[in-house]
């Protein structure tokens, strides 16, 4: 199939206005100024909207009233077309802290769905868990965090390490370094979250590959002082440490419209990605919902736009959708669109080592997505092929 879109093309550096996208099986062949060859493509003319990359969200988990640890395919497959039709259109399923049975059961369920080769965003697993420290589990379940053990870990990755793609992890925990290593080696990354560790820990890990930041500013260490002396956190090392890139959740409740902006000024979009780490309730008028699988999770309230623990006394995770943080960050952050839409696309995909997609280049996937001025998505293209919103 040969497909063309105009409308004004979202690249990472300008707006092509009148701009066309042309692909053909899927892959992008064309991407510039409108061209007068409509009739030898299948033509879609959206005029004013904006035609992007297809957003990529590296730390999701759930939607449509579903979440991953539930573990069945049904669950897998409401998520995946939930976000799709926000725009997402490369997802990483994430899981919780839980006992290995369900852990190993969510390897099964993704690995059946791999084998049918169908048309998906469904790209690979996030491990979020269970290497944390204990006072910043957040929503984990304190049962089930441990230390990263490499009997533990190489089980885990015995099992399911075609499918991971990053794993989520407190450095200052023994043997996290070697672990961080061994990631690096298999081509997963590591990633730094929900943790106490301080700058030198930071940067040992920074060293043993992990080069990543989960949730800036959730779930991890700040500066304290001891003794009179200031001691840096994870937070702080996020600044210090160039290299590291992080990943905010930009629904608008987690961090202040001024730490969207000051981060989008300090780190800049290149080295900082939007992520949803969306709970089950997303894409759903829901007040209350579980978090986790039902057997072992818990309820949580929902609430000014955000999942709250019962007690109010810390966000359980957000409900937010990509376009969404694509909106807030136009009207908080003071970037352009440009740089709000790189932050969903480009970004992501480049911490990920994602190179077949992820701005529209020729080349690429034709994952691509529509929408107006305030971020509605009206049209999503996956793999080149309409999806039925």
């Amino acid at each position: 199939m040969k497909i063309k879109l105009r409308g004004k093309i979202v690249t990472p550096s300008r707006i092509i206005e009148n701009g066309d996208v042309c692909a053909e099986n899927g892959i992008i062949t064309y991407v510039g100024t409108h061209r007068n060859d409509d009739a030898l493509y299948e033509t879609a003319d959206y005029g004013d909207r904006y035609i992007s990359p297809g957003f990529i969200d590296m730390h999701l988990h759930g939607g449509g009233g579903a979440d991953f640890m539930d573990g069945t395919k049904q669950a897998f497959e409401t998520i995946s077309e939930t976000h799709l039709k926000h725009g997402t259109t490369t997802m990483l399923a994430t899981t919780l802290t839980c006992p290995d049975e369900e852990l190993f059961n969510i390897f099964d369920v993704f690995g059946k769905i791999a084998s049918e080769g169908k048309n998906t965003n469904l790209y690979g697993l996030h491990l979020e868990g269970p290497y944390f420290a204990v006072s910043q589990k957040g929503a984990q379940d304190e049962k089930y965090i441990v230390d990263p053990k490499k009997e533990h870990y190489e089980k885990i990755l015995e099992k399911g390490g075609k499918y991971i793609k990053r794993w989520s992890i407190a450095p200052e925990r023994e043997g996290a370094m070697e672990l961080g290593r061994k990631l690096s080696a298999m081509g997963i990354l590591p990633s730094m979250g929900h943790s106490e560790a301080e700058y030198e820990t930071a940067l040992e890990a920074y060293d043993n590959g992990y080069t990543h930041l989960t949730h800036f500013y959730s779930g991890m260490s700040t500066i304290t002082r001891r003794s009179g002396f200031r001691h840096l956190g994870l937070i702080e090392s996020g600044y210090i440490i160039d290299g590291l890139t992080v990943e905010i959740i930009a629904d608008g409740c987690h961090l202040p419209p001024e730490l969207l902006r000051y981060i989008y000024r300090a780190k800049g979009p290149y080295r900082t990605a939007l992520v949803t780490d969306s709970l089950r309730a997303a894409g759903t008028d829901a007040k209350t919902m579980f978090i986790g699988s039902k057997e072992n999770g818990y309820e949580v309230i929902i609430e000014d736009g955000v999942a709250k623990l019962p007690d109010r006394s810390a966000f359980a995770g957000s409900i937010a959708t990509a376009d969404r943080l694509v909106r807030n960050m136009l009207k908080y952050a003071d970037c352009g669109i440009c740089d709000a839409v790189r932050m969903m696309t480009a970004t992501p995909a480049a911490i990920m080592k994602i190179n077949d997609r992820g701005t529209l280049t020729e080349g690429k996937i034709a994952d691509i997505c529509v929408f107006d001025d305030n971020v509605n998505i009206t049209d999503v293209y996956l793999k080149g092929q309409k999806v039925c919103l």
